[in-house]
């Protein structure tokens, strides 16, 4: 997952903030059966354009350098991958379908080598042939450091990615010999391990074709070649502003996913949240036309817009794979002692943190790790039940087992910035283990800061606010970042918080991972999460919920289990 306010090396999300920041989610969202507003009268046409109004600006608008889980939202009408996600509401959105291939990869030698055959037809939007060699260049030049940014499995997973530094450096006389192209429509990938989740990888927009002739290196993003539906005809301030037309050579034959019903769109950034939201609510002019793809209602536009029928009807509402939660890090004391961290498990009043974020409409309690939703291999568990305003007495008794029978003194560090990680959630938290007899001094580092900190393995504080989202929904990539000990990183970004390098435990990362029965490997996941939890290294607080108004115009709103947001390729505006 990737923060945008913060970015880090595994995570894809720039998780929005339930108090209206309006941070931009490569991850972001719904429940099942996401729920579609705004459906107008007729069927959703095609024609006329759709404005975008949006907080944070589109940078970065380069495949190398997106963080983008399924091709992103804006980004996937320019970019198509080898797979990408199922344009469906609800549960039936999370599962991975064909894009540029005509299938979901044929594995072969224990999922160490994946193969790929590319749909007859294709073409970018100057209406030459897109061939496997555009992918494997596209992949490559993913390796640049002057376009890092995307994810870090490619690097490794492949052989020899942990090695090779891209096309640039190496003047294009060296290539990833670990992607082969045999011919014009195959392309083959060898890993260094079996990967059963390698078709949820190919929906990064790291392979996104890339003609060579036509890269520009880092100045690529002003004008990337269209390989979807749309092309960028306009890139204005570092991707504050884009504007986008159709792309004469995209066919719907051989793209099943994407609709395209409007004709151009015009993405605006660097706006106010509440302008934006006030703007979509009145829908005049543009705005009639007009959706975010960044930017939630607060509590106080929800009581508001509860009031009113016509605007509750344009609220799309929707869940992400995403998890808010307390970490531990063991190796600070007390928090050595599980005694401890289970006392603390117990005191924990959820009621009271999700009221901090602005109440069971944009939270929802949590008690696992994984997000309650089926294609992670979710696993209803809880091992320290608290009910939703903790359980004082079980965590006093624990407290006395660990020695601390007078109650205990412990810091919690947060984000000085206001949002999941901010002091109002700590101050619940604070108020909440209050009633244990665990007094807790508040720690308030400015956001920079604070991220340095919690990713640092040689600094992390002993018990902090934090957050993980899925860069696609299963649970390798929300599991292993979190708990695997051989991605414990020591002179850069470490998420293991904790630093649990438990050898069972990482062998039974290796097993579920090489399974490419992905029902199978799901419910695998929810047994290992269901483990792990036993250990108490974090203590889950809620998932997020997503809820966002479209104009009064637009048609065909559809919310899926795997961005959680309303997916602008499916937006009808005439």
């Amino acid at each position: 997952m990737r923060d945008r306010r913060a970015i880090s090396r595994r995570a894809t999300v720039a998780a929005v903030s339930l108090a209206l920041v309006g941070g931009v989610a490569a991850c972001a969202g719904p429940q099942d059966g996401g729920e579609s507003s705004g459906k107008g009268d007729g069927k959703p046409a095609k024609g006329g354009k759709l404005t975008v109004l949006n907080s944070e600006a589109q940078s970065d608008f380069d495949p190398a350098r997106l963080y983008t889980s399924g091709g992103g939202n804006v980004p996937s009408l320019v970019f198509r991958t080898l797979t990408t996600r199922n344009r469906a509401n609800g549960a039936a959105g999370t599962r991975v379908v064909p894009d540029l291939a005509t299938g979901l990869g044929t594995p072969s030698e224990n999922a160490t080598v994946w193969t790929y055959t590319l749909k007859k037809g294709l073409k970018f939007e100057d209406g030459s042939a897109i061939t496997s060699a555009d992918i494997k260049y596209g992949v490559e030049r993913s390796f640049a450091a002057e376009l890092s940014g995307g994810a870090p499995y490619l690097r490794d997973w492949l052989i020899g990615g942990d090695t090779y530094q891209g096309p640039f450096v190496h003047k294009g006389k060296k290539t990833l010999d670990s992607i082969e192209t045999p011919d014009e429509r195959t392309i083959v990938f060898r890993l260094k391990k079996p990967v059963g989740d390698f078709p949820y990888l190919a929906t990064q927009t790291q392979f996104a074709p890339v003609p060579k002739d036509k890269d520009t290196g880092a100045r690529y993003e002003s004008h990337p070649i269209s390989s979807g539906p749309y092309k960028v005809v306009k890139n204005t301030g570092d991707g504050e502003r884009l504007q986008l037309e159709r792309n004469p050579y995209w066919s719907e034959k051989v793209d099943d996913q994407r609709k395209a019903y409007p004709d151009t769109i015009d993405v605006r950034s660097g706006l106010d949240p509440a302008v934006i939201n006030q703007r979509l609510s009145t829908s005049s002019g543009d705005d009639a036309r007009a959706i975010t793809t960044d930017t939630n209602l607060g509590p106080a536009e929800l009581a508001q817009i509860g009031q009113d029928k016509a605007l509750k009807s344009r609220v799309g509402i929707g869940h992400f794979g995403y998890t808010d939660y307390l970490a531990f890090n063991p190796k600070v004391k007390p928090f050595d002692k599980p005694e401890v961290r289970q006392a603390i498990s117990y005191a924990i009043g959820r009621k009271s943190v999700i009221n901090a974020v602005g109440g069971s409409s944009l939270a929802e309690p949590a008690t696992t790790f994984l997000p309650d939703q089926k294609a992670f291999g979710y696993t209803p568990y809880d091992h320290f039940p608290a009910g939703g305003n903790g359980n004082p007495k079980k965590a006093r008794e624990l407290l006395a087992k660990a020695g601390y029978e007078d109650g205990l003194t412990i810091t919690l560090t947060h984000s000085t910035d206001e949002g999941e990680m901010g002091p109002t959630v700590a101050a619940a938290v604070q108020q909440s283990l209050a009633k244990a007899g665990i007094k807790v001094r508040l720690k308030g580092l400015e956001g920079n800061a604070y991220n340095e900190q919690r990713w640092d393995a040689d600094a992390t504080p002993g018990f902090f606010l934090t957050r993980w989202g899925a860069d696609w929904p299963a649970g390798y990539p929300f599991l292993a970042p979190i708990f695997d000990g051989r991605q414990i990183v020591g002179d850069g970004a470490n998420f293991n918080h904790a630093q649990l390098d438990d050898p069972s435990i990482n062998k039974e990362f290796d097993e579920i991972s090489r399974l490419t029965d992905l029902k199978a490997a799901a419910k695998r996941w929810g047994a290992l999460d269901e483990r792990i939890g036993e250990l108490a290294l974090t203590v889950p607080l809620y998932h997020p919920v997503y809820q966002r108004l479209v104009g009064k115009d637009v048609k065909n709103v559809v919310i899926s289990d795997w961005t959680g947001v309303l997916d602008i390729s499916q937006v009808a505006v005439k």
